[in-house]
């Protein structure tokens, strides 16, 4: 395989990924994102702890779905992640349900 042809597999399988994430981020709560992964999840635990004098944070999820095309499965029930670094937790808007209007419906 050459260097042009791994390139286009990768573009073809972030294209996927992207699509993906697209389709599924209304279904979820939090996009969360460490220094090794972006995560879209319902449930989301931050905790910091203390070894030796070294802060770090224990992140739990549940129902996740973590952003890596190399997974053969991006859907999670349980993730924990332990990290040094920096932890960005954020709450996804979710739009209030829109009924059609009425002229759809020939009315």
């Amino acid at each position: 395989m050459s260097a042009e042809d791994l390139e286009k597999y990768e573009t073809e399988m972030e294209l996927t990924l992207y699509k993906e994430y697209r389709d599924i981020v209304s279904q979820f709560s939090y996009v969360v994102e460490t220094e090794r992964r972006f995560y879209l999840a319902n449930s989301v635990d931050v905790a910091p702890r203390n070894a030796e004098g070294e802060i770090y944070f224990e992140v739990r999820m549940s129902d996740a779905w973590v952003w890596d095309m190399y997974r053969p499965a991006r859907f999670v029930k349980n993730v924990r992640v332990l990290t040094f670094k920096d932890v960005n937790i954020e709450e996804l808007d979710k739009p209030d349900l829109r009924l059609p209007e009425d002229e759809q419906f020939g009315r």
